[in-house]
């Protein structure tokens, strides 16, 4: 029995690991050549492209709640997340056979809706399985680092030596095999206890959410405009295409590590150190950058973001789990990733832009960087606030 128990345990573990590498090196193989396809493929114009890339985000703030409500209700995640898997690779192939503004916005739009499902679909999964069997959400996490470097790479130059058509059918395909992986996940089967008006009710009276919600906004905002940015950051520093492909491959391979040591660092550390130290480190990184320091500094620099993701993620749904009330823990990190994921990606990327049109890229930095030294004080009291409410 016990044997039949650990088989099982080791056979969904290796199904949560492939499906995150599976999603993520999907993610990986085409946001981040998405803007170059409708640039130099379709023939948009940079406002054009940058309206199109800024649907997803805006979509996650008004649907991941949504999905995390749905989930709650049904309690059928993984069903979902099937569908959503299914839909999203169906959309990807659509994507790449049209050229029309018009319809590249409605797909783009239809395509942001199902993906703003699968991150916090497949963190609330991941989360209610590694409390359940005291396993660690880090080392399961990681794969999702591995997947988006390997992409980053491979699909790059895949598309190089045949077109960049390539990144839409390897987006599809890959999500396409991951979801035969999401099938195998387990299933929530925890019944709702309250209505899904008054659990929201119930978590609406966490304050300390509400205001990590805003940190969130603050921290994540910040690294995933990165995205858009650091391309530019890194040719303006004279890296070139191949530069760019490296700093990208360092800096999202450099999450793995720490993702796989995050829960005992946690333990050993303390949660709210922690998410002080990942916050502390993502700070720093950004006001070096507006220094413009060397190339081979930036590359160095690139484990920084193995730091604060490999560490802030897993750290911060921890919290968010223990916030929130448990009938509506979907819910909670739905939001919590509606806010970090996509309100506070859109409000970086959109005022970067301005920022990057008006100023320089280096001052986009200032302005991440200030953002994030903003969330470290917030943090700060509230640590100090926790020491203080500690009976002694």
């Amino acid at each position: 029995m016990d044997y039949s128990l650990q088989r099982e345990h080791r056979m969904t573990r290796v199904s949560f690991c492939s499906f995150y590498f599976l999603m993520f090196f999907a993610i990986g193989s085409l946001f981040p050549l998405l803007p170059v396809y409708l640039k130099d493929s379709v023939g948009l114009s940079g406002s054009q492209i940058g309206i199109i890339m800024s649907i997803s985000p805006v979509v996650m703030i008004l649907v991941q709640p949504l999905w995390g409500v749905l989930s709650d209700i049904t309690q059928k995640p993984t069903v979902l997340l099937t569908v959503a898997l299914t839909l999203a690779g169906l959309f990807g192939i659509v994507f790449s056979l049209l050229d029309g503004y018009f319809w590249l916005i409605v797909i783009a739009l239809l395509l942001a809706v199902v993906q703003s499902a699968l991150i916090p679909l497949s963190d609330s999964i991941s989360m209610n399985y590694v409390h359940k069997t005291k396993t660690e959400y880090g080392s399961i996490r990681l794969w999702g680092a591995v997947g988006f470097a390997v992409a980053v790479m491979s699909v790059g130059q895949l598309s190089e030596h045949y077109s960049l058509n390539v990144i839409f059918y390897s987006f599809a395909l890959v999500l396409f095999l991951a979801i035969f992986f999401a099938a195998q996940l387990p299933n929530e089967s925890r019944t709702m206890q309250i209505s899904i008006r008054d659990g929201i009710k119930e978590l609406a009276n966490v304050p300390r959410y509400f205001l990590f919600l805003f940190i969130a906004f603050l921290v994540l905002g910040p690294i995933l405009a990165n995205n858009i940015y650091f391309g530019i950051f890194v040719a303006d520093l004279g890296g070139g295409l191949t530069g760019i492909g490296i700093a990208f491959l360092l800096a999202a391979g450099s999450e793995a590590p720490f993702m796989k040591f995050a829960s005992s660092w946690i333990r050993r550390l303390g949660m709210m150190n922690i998410l002080v130290m990942a916050t502390c480190i993502s700070c720093l990184r950004w006001f070096l950058y507006f220094f413009e320091p060397p190339l081979g500094v930036v590359y160095a620099t690139t484990i920084a973001q193995g730091f604060s993701v490999g560490l802030f993620i897993p750290a911060a749904l921890q919290y968010v789990r223990e916030l929130a009330p448990v009938s509506v823990g979907a819910t909670a990190i739905s939001l919590y990733s509606s806010v970090g994921n996509g309100l506070g990606n859109w409000f970086c990327t959109f005022f970067g832009g301005l920022i990057l049109e008006g100023y320089s890229i280096l001052h986009v930095y200032l302005f991440f960087g200030t953002m994030s030294l903003i969330a470290l004080v917030i943090l700060c009291v509230m640590k100090l606030n926790q020491k203080r409410a500690v009976p002694v």
